[in-house]
């Protein structure tokens, strides 16, 4: 057993956003959560990596129960966490932003090393190094986003709403970074307002609705599925950025 999530809810206040939520993730699946707004998708992240408690249930990673862990020491094993909105520390440089990435590691050989090798997969950042984070386009603000997550060296990369505001030629690049970094080994979960392209990149998915898992399967068995057309992938969808 990976990642597994048995059985979990979360309340705000008395509003109640998951409800005996259970999914598994398989190490180095792409997993994607569809569900419309408000279905519980950002908050199911959140509660695998700690950002928001959950009662009842359990979340176990590779053994280990995430009950009560605190978030940076999540992060530490192995899980890192995309949020919506990109984030990024506007005031500090693109490199900053990158070392802070890996400000619980220890090993600043290999940090180098990564931090070269972001460079490498993502040429945009290099070429702003030295540029304050507030100053990039969206579209590199993303990038970064993602450049800093992976900073951590994760085994599990928690992707929310990664093309959420890009051109579709920067949704196109999204997706292709997505499948690189699943192809270096990465385990991923993504919620991607793109439903069609979340389930063309994944392998497996769980539909949320109201706070409730009500369909899992093979992502290219939904895909198809009568019911989540119609609900997830009208004839524009596809097409959104």
């Amino acid at each position: 057993m990976f990642l597994q999530v048995n059985n979990i809810s979360v309340r705000y206040g008395k509003a109640e956003a998951l409800r005996n939520v259970s999914m598994r993730v398989d190490k180095g699946e792409i997993v994607s959560l569809i569900g419309s707004n408000g279905a519980g998708k950002t908050t199911t992240l959140r509660s695998i990596s700690g950002l928001v408690p959950y009662y009842g249930g359990e979340i176990v990673f590779q053994g280990r129960r995430l009950n009560g862990v605190a978030p940076h020491e999540i992060v530490g094993m192995g899980i890192a966490h995309v949020p919506e909105g990109r984030r990024v520390f506007s005031s500090m440089t693109v490199t900053e932003n990158l070392e802070l990435g890996a400000y619980l590691r220890n090993d600043r050989a290999s940090v180098t090393r990564d931090l070269d090798r972001i460079y490498t997969s993502f040429p945009v950042l290099n070429n702003r190094a030295r540029q304050k984070a507030g100053s990039l386009s969206g579209g590199e603000q993303q990038m970064l986003a993602i450049a800093r997550a992976l900073m951590a060296s994760p085994t599990v990369l928690l992707l929310d709403e990664p093309s959420l505001g890009l051109s579709p030629k920067l949704v196109r690049e999204v997706a292709r970074i997505v499948l690189d970094i699943n192809g270096q080994g990465v385990t991923i979960i993504l919620i991607e307002q793109n439903a069609r392209m979340a389930l063309r990149l994944s392998h497996r998915a769980y539909i949320l609705e109201l706070g409730q898992i009500i369909l899992e399967g093979n992502a290219k068995e939904l895909i198809n599925d009568e019911k989540v057309k119609k609900a997830y992938l009208g004839s524009t969808q596809g097409e959104k950025s």
